[in-house]
């Protein structure tokens, strides 16, 4: 059996993707995944034997899904891994930029010097597996598992005698080198990786420039949720410019701003056309609301449903464990089989 393995993901689906993968019609063959992130419900739906598409407006989570969902057979071996770590660090994009930002000098020399390397790879599913691998690694060093932290606060809480003292946890990983966390990681991933005898993709824009250039029996909706902890790009941009070497610039249509999110999902529902089923990820401190959705919805499909069943986030405060629920709108767009038979008729016209 193939394992998902430890990404260390805001928002992942980890915990219910088999709960809403249990959801699935039996006549679907193909998912897309819009908003794929850590790519735990593809992973999910590629064991069952979905063809899958995955899609992520960040770059480090394009090269997750062509490492874990689009990749058949490709692993890093030893001679890839001492490509990667051969050779003395040097001051490049990462030093220059984010020396006493989020790393010290010397580590952010050594990332300048992977990323070279990683370059050197045999096949694009090796370095994208590289990536992911360094993804890990920088995410196990970093307080809070997101870069969103000022210096100080960084080095303050790499502290392990102040960790102690404070939380009773010294976290001596955060202190660990990306060598290190790269080798513990790196079976882990080689075996997550398999061949479900489908041609699943990787996607890597924003999903309002695919939804007329894919079609699947199921697209997958898992949006930032507004209004809680959902600045993807605050929190893992940093690996984009890494994977760049360049700054990169926050994206549109981000789903963060209340103002325009309700504007912003209807525009998106009326694109769906292509797609049988539409798969909804929500929650209950998001906005808009649950009934706001449900209207919102009713306006493209008059077969509409809503799932619900708790679910907490590692992030989540105390308080809001005990009442968070996860939504999962269930949608059959009625006008599918029109809509295709229409282009039957235009195709063969």
């Amino acid at each position: 059996m193939f394992k998902y393995p430890k990404v260390n993901y805001i928002g992942n689906k980890e915990k219910i993707a088999k709960w809403i993968c249990d959801q699935f019609p039996q006549d679907a063959e193909t998912l897309f995944d819009a908003f794929s992130g850590g790519c735990s419900l593809s992973y999910e739906a590629k064991y069952r034997g979905l063809e899958v598409y995955t899609n992520d407006v960040l770059k480090i989570n394009y090269h997750i899904g062509n490492a874990l969902i689009k990749n058949k057979e490709s692993v890093l071996n030893k001679e890839d891994v001492d490509i990667i770590f051969s050779g003395e660090p040097f001051e490049g994009f990462m030093f220059n930029n984010y020396s006493e930002v989020y790393f010290f000098p010397e580590e952010c020399k050594e990332l300048d010097l992977y990323r070279k390397n990683i370059e050197k790879l045999g096949s694009e599913e090796k370095k994208s597996l590289a990536f992911t691998l360094i993804r890990r690694a920088m995410i196990r060093k970093m307080p809070y598992s997101r870069f969103n932290l000022n210096w100080d606060k960084i080095v303050q809480l790499r502290n392990e005698e102040y960790s102690y003292e404070k939380y009773k946890r010294r976290r001596a990983y955060h202190n660990q080198s990306f060598k290190f966390h790269f080798i513990k990681n790196l079976d882990e991933y080689n075996n997550a990786v398999f061949n479900n005898n489908k041609e699943n993709k990787a996607y890597n824009d924003d999903v309002f420039n695919l939804l007329d250039k894919i079609t699947a029996d199921i697209i997958y909706l898992d949006p930032p949720y507004t209004g809680t902890m959902n600045n993807y790009f605050g929190f893992y941009g940093l690996v984009d410019d890494f994977i760049n070497s360049k700054k990169t610039n926050p994206f549109e249509n981000n789903f963060t701003d209340k103002k325009s999110i309700s504007k912003l999902f209807d525009n998106l529902f009326s694109k769906l056309s292509n797609f049988k089923y539409w798969y909804l990820s929500y929650n209950n401190s998001s906005y808009p609301s649950k009934d706001e959705l449900l209207y919102l919805l009713n306006k493209h499909s008059d077969n509409v449903k809503v799932m619900e069943r708790k679910h907490v986030y590692k992030i989540t405060g105390k308080e809001k464990k005990e009442i968070n629920k996860e939504f999962l709108f269930i949608i059959e767009n009625t006008s599918y089989g029109n809509i295709n038979s229409d282009r039957t008729k235009q195709t063969f016209s």
